[in-house]
């Protein structure tokens, strides 16, 4: 199998050949590295690359089969690392030069996670400043004038590339969704305290989520059953309970037809025509499966409460770096942090308070409903690389810590990727997994 097929495999695809000796660890990995070459200089979604130690990585797996010791799921799959996640001996510097050259001597949970699943650390894909909203030098791979998204702008881009199969990303308002959508990859973030953030830039204890970026719902299903789990150091991952059987599930048809809630949300008229046609388009492909349904009036409000809330923990988050450095952040990011410094702790403690309101007016709707179907973003990637692009639209559903998917069911006028997002019930990401294939697979039957 040539190099230029190997870097486009999906990581089930590639673990699969590499477990049946098809293909080394070592010739997936120089396959990613020569398509990092061929693209980085357009893409640059790479903060951190060392070819030598990845390299090394892939070798030191091939030993390990040759040897007949134990295989992980993800043995010799190279998989990027958003640069906000520790890697023991990789700079993690979080998108800002008052981090520049920092160095963690150990690895965050989940990259302990996936090298014990046999992954291989390929580098640190670049994030926005301190995951915030200021861009770093990441481009569109569809459109190089046009933003990839942010604040998981590498992971997502490198993806979308070819240049790796998988990529962690984070999220805490619309980090991960909405650049999955703009770079038209596959894109997971599950419910709040399902993936421990130990070793991760905190920005949000309320709000902060990781996920994964990749090319397939089963490669989602892999590397987030691989990484899911208990952690004594992250008090919000639930009591210790076995992973939950996510790649078993998602390969089960569903016991009867999903039924689907159409919400267009309160933020329809902001939507482009693009968007709203690739809904519109959805729901009539859904016919009988599906229904419209109004959010609750919080629902909007939701959006307020979720500012306060990140603001203010940004402020507590970031009060080292703009007590030492606030003329080297952007005037974005200055601006967030001194009205959070503004928040009261009445209106604090009430927006915390909120997110266990909206959750208990949406549990009606998943016991009718299998998950709810929404944009994933306002339209295609906006032209310009000055922004990152408006979040919105999946503001609501981090709030609430619901888990969420963005699918790359649609394209805009301009030929861009344009995404579905798919949201479940706290806690039942299984289930909205296999709910997402069964969509999938009756959108390519209407086509």
């Amino acid at each position: 199998m040539d190099a230029a097929r190997i870097s486009w495999l999906t990581a089930a695809e590639t673990a699969r050949l590499i477990a049946g000796g098809a293909i080394s660890s070592e010739e997936h990995v120089r396959a990613c590295l020569a398509r990092i070459e061929q693209t980085e200089s357009t893409v640059q979604a790479w903060a951190h690359l060392d070819a030598d130690y990845a390299l090394a990585q892939a070798r030191d797996a091939a030993q390990r089969r040759r040897c007949g010791q134990p295989c992980g799921p993800l043995h010799g799959v190279a998989v990027g690392i958003k640069d906000i996640i520790d890697v023991r001996g990789l700079p993690t510097e979080d998108g800002t030069v008052l981090h520049a050259g920092r160095m963690p001597h150990v690895d965050a949970t989940v990259v302990s996670r996936l090298r014990a699943a046999g992954a291989v650390i390929l580098g640190k894909t670049v994030t926005t400043e301190l995951a915030t909203f200021a861009p770093g030098r990441t481009r569109n791979p569809h459109d190089p004038e046009c933003t990839p998204g942010g604040s998981s702008s590498g992971s997502a881009a490198a993806v979308a590339a070819g240049q790796v199969p998988a990529a962690l990303g984070s999220q805490t308002n619309g980090s991960l969704i909405r650049p999955a959508s703009y770079c038209g990859v596959h894109g997971f973030k599950p419910t709040f305290g399902l993936l421990p953030r130990t070793g991760v830039l905190r920005l949000s204890r309320t709000l902060d989520h990781l996920g994964v970026l990749a090319r397939s719902l089963e490669d989602l299903a892999l590397l987030v059953e691989c990484i899911a789990g208990y952690d004594d150091d992250d008090p919000d991952t639930a009591p210790p309970r076995p992973r939950p059987p996510l790649t078993r599930v998602l390969a089960q048809e569903p016991p009867l037809p999903p039924r689907f809630a159409l919400v267009r949300t309160p933020f329809w008229e902001r939507l482009d025509d693009d968007a709203r046609g690739a809904f519109d388009e959805l729901a009539q492909a859904l016919g009988e499966h599906a229904q419209p349904f109004e959010l609750p009036a919080a629902a909007a409000q939701a959006i307020d409460w979720h500012r306060t809330i990140f603001e203010a923990d940004l402020a507590a988050s970031f009060e080292s770096e703009y007590e030492r450095g606030a003329d080297r952040l952007s005037d974005a990011l200055r601006g967030q942090i001194e009205r959070g410094r503004r928040v009261t702790a009445v209106d604090y403690l009430k927006a915390q308070a909120r997110i266990a309101i909206v959750n208990e007016g949406l549990a009606g709707l998943f016991e009718n409903y299998d998950a709810i179907v929404t944009p994933a973003a306002l339209g295609t990637a906006p032209r310009g690389l000055a922004s990152t692009g408006d979040p919105l639209l999946a503001t609501l559903w981090t709030y609430c810590g619901l888990p969420a998917l963005a699918l790359p069911l649609a394209r805009g006028g301009n030929g861009l990727p344009l995404g579905i997002q798919l949201v479940g019930a706290r806690g039942d990401d299984a289930r909205l997994l296999r709910t997402a294939r069964w969509l999938c697979a009756a959108v390519a039957t209407n086509r």
